[in-house]
């Protein structure tokens, strides 16, 4: 009887797995409560619902529909209204709960607008604080300790992937409320510069076809990732050497033609085509994580991304370590010959074996410098394959341990 209850679990628990991997969506909750119709709307209308769908451990303060009047009558631009709904979803799960049990009374939570890497300073943060008589009170932490929005009630809980509680009214920031321009209006190589890649932003604004092709895929969705200045300055000589046509196609390189937030990327795992992708012309790159950390990965070399300048639907730019060299342009590095064993004495009357190695070596010393242009580099399907075939592995190895669970309980029952 008692194995039999430890089977009953099991099966609960694998069910729980893939209970828990479905998510959320923050628009069918709200759809539940009309009062929070205007807020709901405009979660839509900005794309933001769609950011909040793709984040876990998140807490979002809902305002009802006279909140949002309010808020809708100073008539901010929709880019400047995202802003403000950015400040009313926290990077942290408050529960009705949690929030009055938080120590020492308060605490400041990171919200989605600080993840956009816009907000200068703390100005992308939340004060919470749980006053003496049950009281809560929401502020932004640029708005000079003034806490001025008060809990109303918890609307939704799932606890520890998502909390949505009502808030009497919207947080006052100026920075979230000032003038946000469009997208096409967006000056991409000026918030390169302004933050470690100057050399890449100043190359990229001198080609004018490279240029274009950003410009053109800013409104529809546009990722960038910038080399810092160092491993980009080290690597002119080497860009110099390119034909015209490959400085274009190396500088868009860089550019993926849709949007994809950090969360997006670590959990997108694969190809990814690019803007200087063309038919034949892969140009691409593979996206991989560990943990927090997302790699780009090409035949020739992997970099790592190692910060945000901007991450806000439908643009955002990444800082990358070193320079991603597409093998459409650079050869790789050649693999070095292993060092030959020593051969025992009675074989000193072998020289086939020896005349072999001289072969090899011979072999590995044409091989050409690393990085050097290519004029048509060979595409290399087995390799493609296997590159393929690891990406999968994860998640057919998943789906093998739970059938095989399932196996084990129906056997043993």
């Amino acid at each position: 009887m008692q194995q039999r209850q430890h089977l009953v679990l099991l099966i609960f628990s694998v069910f729980l797995l893939f209970q828990t991997s479905n998510g959320h969506n923050i628009t069918r909750l709200l759809a539940k409560h009309p009062s929070l119709s205007t807020f709901n709307h405009y979660l839509t209308v900005t794309h933001l619902a769609q950011e909040i769908n793709r984040r876990t451990t998140i807490t979002v303060l809902a305002l009802d529909n006279t909140a949002m009047s309010s808020l809708l009558a100073k008539k901010p631009s929709i880019y400047t209204l995202k802003n403000i709904l950015y400040l009313h979803v926290l990077l942290d799960y408050f529960g009705a709960k949690k929030l009055h049990q938080i120590t020492n009374g308060t605490a400041l939570a990171a919200t989605m607008f600080q993840a956009t890497g816009v907000a200068p300073g703390v100005a992308g943060f939340v004060n919470i604080t749980d006053f003496k008589g049950g009281k809560v009170g929401f502020g932004a932490e640029d708005n000079d300790g003034s806490l001025d929005s008060f809990f109303v009630k918890s609307v939704e809980e799932v606890p520890y992937n998502i909390s949505v509680i009502q808030i009497s009214k919207a947080l006052p920031s100026a920075v979230a409320e000032a003038p946000t321009p469009g997208p096409s209006e967006l000056n991409i190589t000026g918030i390169m510069s302004a933050h470690g890649c100057k050399v890449f932003a100043d190359t990229l604004l001198a080609n004018h076809e490279a240029m274009g092709t950003y410009e053109d895929n800013v409104n529809g969705g546009l990722t960038v990732f910038c080399p810092l200045d160092d491993p980009f300055k080290a690597f002119l000589p080497k860009y110099k050497n390119l034909t015209a046509t490959r400085k274009a196609s190396f500088l868009e390189f860089f550019g993926v033609p849709v949007y994809q937030s950090l969360s997006m990327l670590k959990s997108n795992n694969g190809l990814m085509n690019t803007l200087a992708t063309d038919g034949a012309s892969k140009f691409d790159f593979t996206v991989q994580n560990e943990g927090e950390e997302v790699t780009l990965k090409t035949k020739i070399n992997t970099v790592k991304i190692t910060g945000t300048l901007l991450d806000e639907e439908p643009v955002a730019i990444y800082t990358i370590d070193k320079v991603l060299m597409p093998r459409e342009l650079f050869k790789a590095a050649p693999t070095p010959a292993p060092a030959p064993a020593p051969a025992p004495e009675e074989a000193a009357d072998a020289p086939k074996g020896s005349k072999s190695k001289s072969k090899s070596k011979s072999k590995s010393a044409s091989t050409p410098e690393s990085d050097s242009p290519a004029d048509s580099p060979d595409d290399d399907p087995a390799d493609q394959t296997a590159d393929d075939n690891a990406a999968m592995s994860f998640g057919g190895g998943r789906f093998a341990a739970v059938g095989l669970s399932f196996f084990l309980v129906f056997f043993l029952l």
